[in-house]
């Protein structure tokens, strides 16, 4: 059986906006985070929309299947889909990404495994102690010239078109959601991020800091992104688990989310 044993969150609007557009929901069995389009009209109210559908789905405390997650996203889509409308300059789209991890319920293996689950460009991490590995693919036009091996991601992170992504909660109809079981095995702790602290910080920084441990780690990774340029909003949540016999940490994180919503210039493709 896997507890839950650790859990550290921080939205900060960064050192250059004026509004937070980022929303988050951290309570069992979800963890995620949702970052509004900017260049739209309602992005901050999309990411709320998103997070309060999910919220009201799969409540604290329960335990959904793989497809109610799925159906879960598609709800929350067509909320966030309902915010979009025209006005006097023309259509108005209404959109976020929605990233995180899910505890879930497996039928098939009689088991409880953890879902990762993505739409957008946020990101989940995995961090083992000793390695960071990305578990979640941006939905982007520049993740698809790096994997067509047209530009690197060094490059990518200096192209013109780095804001554009090409899936988003909201922007059609149906949305196309990514997912991943996963065992749950040992330690694991997850990094759940807007695209604000990877900006700012490469996976070496990044690792550094989980490194460190300690109950403030999603502060020191905020307070890191904003120092190193601070140029979007920035949420974090870090989730430690264990399972079975694993050894459990010796301090327990705790809450410091930041009641703010952002303006953020993400653009959809198209």
């Amino acid at each position: 059986m896997t507890s839950i044993v650790g859990v550290s969150v921080r939205s900060d609007v960064g050192a250059v906006r004026h509004v937070n557009e980022d929303s988050m929901i951290a309570a069992d069995p979800v963890f995620a985070v949702a970052d509004g389009m900017g260049g739209h009209a309602r992005g901050d109210a999309a990411s709320q929309t998103a997070v309060e559908s999910i919220a009201r789905t799969l409540p604290a405390g329960s335990r959904p299947t793989p497809d109610e997650v799925i159906a879960a996203i598609d709800e929350a889509n067509a909320a966030v889909r309902a915010l979009s409308g025209a006005d006097e300059s023309g259509v108005a789209v209404a959109g976020t990404t929605l990233t995180g991890v899910v505890r879930v319920r497996v039928p098939e293996v009689a088991e409880e495994q953890w879902m990762v689950v993505n739409v957008g460009d946020s990101r989940v991490y995995l961090w083992d102690g000793r390695a960071l590995s990305r578990l979640s693919v941006d939905h982007s036009a520049v993740q698809e010239l790096v994997d067509a091996g047209l530009i690197t991601e060094a490059q990518a992170a200096v192209h013109p078109e780095r804001n554009v992504i090409t899936r988003a909660l909201g922007a059609e109809d149906f949305v196309d959601t990514d997912s991943l079981l996963l065992r749950e095995e040992g330690r694991q702790t997850f990094l759940i991020c807007s695209d604000g602290l990877t900006k700012e910080l490469g996976d070496e920084a990044i690792a550094r800091i989980l490194a460190d441990g300690g109950t403030d780690v999603a502060d020191r990774l905020v307070s890191a992104a904003i120092a190193a340029g601070g140029r979007d909003n920035v949420t974090v949540i870090v989730v430690e688990s264990t399972a079975g016999d694993a050894e459990p940490a010796s301090d327990v994180t705790k809450d410091r989310p930041e009641d703010s919503r952002s303006l953020e210039d993400t653009q959809p493709r198209g």
